[in-house]
């Protein structure tokens, strides 16, 4: 299988696969509902709500982090996550954008 040509697309094409590929696991989405609900998580919260190993709570909190989603702050020996504003904001325009573009044609197909 070849790479993928990333630069014979556009900025906006390549940011929405990005946080897109980063969202698409069921914990993944699980997780950022938990997030979006509490207005902040703790990793051991989530572990205690989605019956998932800290250890895959923890891989994929790092996804979610590394792709900007979410950002974490140290309070102690824990971590607080929460969404990240700005990438939630340009990931709910391009999203936004992308949804909207379609325009049902009635009677194709």
């Amino acid at each position: 299988m070849g790479l993928t040509k990333t630069e014979i697309f556009t900025q906006e094409q390549n940011e929405l696969s990005i946080l897109l590929k980063s969202m698409a696991h069921p914990a993944r989405i699980a997780i950022l509902q938990q997030i979006i609900a509490a207005n902040a998580c703790i990793c051991g919260d989530l572990v205690e709500e989605l019956g998932l190993a800290q250890a895959t709570i923890s891989q994929h909190l790092k996804e979610l982090k590394n792709a900007g989603i979410i950002q974490g702050t140290i309070e102690g020996v824990k971590v607080c996550y929460c969404i990240e504003p700005k990438t939630w904001s340009l990931l709910q325009k391009r999203f936004g954008d992308f949804m909207g573009s379609y325009q049902d044609p009635k009677g194709c197909c």
